[in-house]
């Protein structure tokens, strides 16, 4: 076996959450590398900027809790992998109760600037068109849910598989000042302050019963976004659903959902309101607050007219409106070996959403992997999997074998993922007491894998 060229770089295409991170890791472990990115020569369906890390979705990162929540368990196993995601995210948190959400302009803007000062990577702008040139012996395809036509049909084409699909919905933005605050107030649910949070790191919007289901009658009723022909047949997540589809299921899905009222109390009768809708802070300046769970497909100008039957939001003018893009996945069960390489081709990895995993955590963790097992090639030493008992080895896990490959769907990091916890004596927790057994043994397993990391003095 011909040896690996220690200064020839890694290319990672796509400086995306997923992309970003892996390049970070790479330099972090002495190896060059070349970020390629289309924007701005060739835009999206979904982005505004060329900036690298852009949240095109919701500026959540979820649960930060590293102890009863699994996403939390990421978040916490990622920042002691010296993630750059978590960094950024961590330096511009917003109050968002028990979540990690992030002003997404401040976000961006500091994982670009790192990665331009890094010596290591060097960011070209520009379409990778099709397969990646044959001198390109490691390669890092992190193209996201957005890939480029010519390189999905190009790897449709090596593998033999049709790409799977979903539908990924977008809620919309307003401005604060537009917001009427003699119906609408700050609260947290059961009042729990999160990461950079006061416990009153929400705004709510109260509905009354007939107010609700006028509501949802016009949600029902008003004209949405139509498909094209060859798009009719591609699913939703059912994690990231479009809020009147889950309207179309009951009259109630919402407020059990969304919009459920439970650990929120209105100011104005001091008592709990029939629904709730909350928005949570999306910019650094609180400025600007995003509808909570509020993906959706209505028409632009439906939007405007729906939303605005919310009390407090009958004024609102909207920075930003719905939208639904359409993302594209591999069956990686089938098509990646344990280590993110693509079978068909090994000199190419794959990262992030195109992966089948979903949400900004786990494919930025997706990348984070990739990028240290690529790292691991350039050393001329074997990649360390991560335990499967940590959040980064259950989610790896699934992906690249634990998932049927026959009904393989875009998959969030949860408990369900993990090996079951074993007991000596007595029975299994439940709840909370299980959750934390959970977590307690990733971080226990997680540390001496840290420790195998490539390093640039290797």
């Amino acid at each position: 076996m011909t040896p690996p060229d220690r200064a020839a770089p890694v290319h990672v295409i796509g400086a995306g959450l997923a992309g970003s991170e892996a390049a970070w890791q790479l330099a972090r472990a002495g190896v060059p590398v070349v970020l390629h990115e289309m924007r701005p020569s060739r835009g999206t369906e979904a982005h505004q900027t060329d900036r690298c890390a852009e949240l095109v979705c919701s500026n959540s990162f979820r649960s930060d809790d590293a102890d009863y929540n699994a996403v939390g368990l990421l978040h916490e196993e990622m920042r002691r992998c010296g993630s750059l995601i978590m960094a950024a995210a961590d330096a511009h948190k917003l109050p968002a109760g028990g979540a990690l959400a992030v002003d997404r302009d401040g976000f961006a803007a500091a994982v670009t600037e790192r990665l331009a000062d890094e010596p290591l990577v060097t960011i070209e702008r520009g379409e990778v068109a099709g397969l990646p040139p044959a001198d390109w012996d490691s390669v890092i395809v992190a193209t996201g849910p957005l890939t480029s036509p010519s390189l999905a049909d190009a790897v449709r084409g090596l593998t033999g598989e049709e790409e799977l699909a979903f539908f990924d919905a977008i809620a919309p933005i307003v401005h604060r000042d537009s917001i009427d605050f003699s119906k609408a107030w700050f609260q947290s649910r059961y009042d729990k302050p999160g990461p950079g949070g006061t416990g009153k790191d929400y705004i709510n919007c109260p509905l009354d019963e007939g107010t609700y289901r006028a509501f949802i009658h016009e949600l029902l009723t008003a004209p949405k976004t139509e498909f094209k022909e060859w798009e009719t047949s591609t699913p939703y997540f059912e994690g990231c659903l479009p809020i009147e589809v889950m309207a179309s299921r009951g009259i109630n899905t919402l407020r059990f959902g969304p919009m459920k009222p439970v650990g929120l109390t209105d100011p104005n009768t001091g008592h709990r309101a029939y629904a709730v809708v909350q928005l949570r802070q999306d910019n650094a300046l609180g400025t600007l607050y995003n509808l909570v769970g509020f993906q959706t497909k209505l028409k632009y100008g439906e939007q405007a007219r729906v939303f605005r039957m919310i009390p407090g939001l009958e004024r609102a003018e909207f920075a930003r409106l719905g939208g639904l893009h359409r993302n594209t996945f591999l069956n990686s069960p089938r098509l990646l070996d344990g280590t993110l390489r693509l079978k068909a081709m090994p000199r190419l990895r794959f990262a992030g959403q195109i992966t089948g995993v979903e949400g900004y955590v786990e494919s930025a963790a997706i990348g984070l992997l990739a990028g240290r097992f690529a790292a691991a090639d350039r050393h001329g030493v074997a990649p360390s999997l991560p335990p499967p008992t940590a959040a980064l080895g259950a989610l790896l896990g699934h992906i690249t074998g634990g998932a049927d490959a026959e009904t393989f769907q875009p998959m969030n990091v949860n408990f369900g993922l993990f090996p079951p916890v074993e007991m000596s004596g007595g029975k299994l927790p439940k709840g909370r007491d299980r959750k934390r057994l959970y977590t307690a043994r990733a971080l226990q397993d997680i540390e001496p894998w840290l420790g195998t990391a490539p390093s640039a003095a290797a």
